[in-house]
């Protein structure tokens, strides 16, 4: 039922209609970003699973290599081996649009570009274990980065995702049936209001006639 307070003008109902197609329109639109953010968080979803099946293999591979290092160095030598790092890592953050949500990009860059500085240490006193063990968490970190900036990704599109489903639900149940309601409603007294006029008009004439002696 139309509110009480909508005025059955031929201005509002020409008002109302203008808002109905803008809301049609923007309907059609929010459906269309609400589909392609699922699209884009399917892709990133399967893009997750392959980087946290990696960075477990890779962190599972490390763990296992440090302990062996462990049992066969002493504590002291193994402290030692790792206390002055030789490489140095720069962060860096940039964002990238992704229908209309500004999602990160994280990246870093290395100090020297020599793959051995990864180890800070002389290769006398310390095992191969140890070595593999930096390897492989060498090999990860470019992984574990990917992996966080991808989670992030997918809180912002879920979050964006949840948002346009309200809209596009709020326009969908809510405001273009109200609308749609009042229109009709409009229509319906106008037509009424010109039935009236026209039966009056008709008694007029009638009158008119009447005492011009034009009818008996």
């Amino acid at each position: 039922m139309a509110k009480k307070t909508i005025s059955p003008t031929r201005m509002e109902l020409t008002r109302l209609k203008t808002r109905l197609r803008t809301a049609t329109r923007g309907h059609k639109l929010l459906k269309d970003k609400r589909d392609e953010l699922m699209r884009q968080f399917m892709e990133i979803v399967r893009r997750n699973r392959e980087l946290r099946t990696r960075v477990d293999e890779g962190l599972s591979t490390a763990n296992h290599s440090i302990s062996v290092a462990s049992a066969i160095m002493s504590p002291e030598v193994l402290e030692q081996a790792l206390l002055y790092p030789r490489q140095r890592v720069e962060f860096g953050m940039t964002q990238r649009n992704v229908m209309s949500v500004h999602v990160p990009v994280y990246e870093f860059n290395t100090e020297l570009d020599d793959p051995s500085a990864i180890f800070p240490y002389g290769f006398a006193q310390t095992s191969g274990e140890l070595d593999d063990a930096l390897t492989a968490l060498a090999d990860v970190f470019r992984d574990m980065l990917e992996l966080a900036q991808v989670e992030k990704t997918m809180q912002l599109l879920a979050a964006e995702i949840e948002r346009t489903r309200r809209r596009v639900n709020a326009l969908e149940y809510v405001m273009i049936p109200e609308m749609q309601t009042n229109i009709k409603y409009i229509t319906m007294k106008l037509e009424e209001n010109d039935r009236s006029t026209k039966v009056r008009l008709m008694k007029v004439k009638d009158m008119i006639l009447k005492e011009a002696g034009y009818v008996n």
